[in-house]
């Protein structure tokens, strides 16, 4: 697999992307992290100056959710959401993907693989995009630079609780 630390991105097949980054947290911490409002606010950010002012989700199957971003230099603000296909707690998420305002042609969807051994989990992320066109102009724009932001800041979020569970130990 990965380093904890190290975000793999790979293209698969002609119209998938897969991600895979390593966490030194326990698989249902990282699970909410991603499934909460609260901690998703804190980390799914992707680059510098920006802000989730909207964080809705109605984790169940058919569920919605929806995110969007706001840029705290200029204001502008980018929207994207999705349809819950399956959730198993905490291993497997898979939902759509639509921006508002797409940036690539069509839209996604998006599966999560969560996995735990020994303390720590990885994080697979498959994307599979309507077209490989899609895909194409996924892999050519700053992607890789946002998520890795965003995956550095989970990162941090998840040592800080994981720093309280030890002092709450002592």
């Amino acid at each position: 697999m990965t380093d904890a630390g190290k975000l793999k991105i790979t293209a698969s097949g002609d119209r998938e992307i897969v991600m895979i980054r390593s966490f030194n947290a326990p698989s249902a911490l990282v699970f909410d992290a991603f499934t909460k409002p609260e901690l998703l606010r804190q980390w799914l950010l992707g680059p510098p100056g920006w802000t989730m002012p909207i964080c809705e989700i109605d984790l169940r199957v058919g569920g919605k959710y929806r995110y969007v971003w706001r840029n705290v230099n200029n204001g502008n603000e980018m929207g994207m959401g999705g349809v819950y296909r399956e959730v198993a707690p905490p291993e497997r998420i898979v939902a759509t993907e639509k921006f508002d305002e797409s940036w690539y042609p069509g839209g996604a969807v998006v599966t999560f693989v969560i996995t735990e051994q020994a303390g720590r989990t990885t994080v697979t992320q498959t994307i599979l995009y309507d077209s490989r066109e899609a895909r194409e102009a996924v892999l050519k724009s700053p992607m890789e630079s946002g998520v890795t932001a965003g995956f550095n800041r989970l990162e941090e979020l998840l040592e800080s609780f994981t720093k309280r569970s030890v002092r709450n130990l002592l």
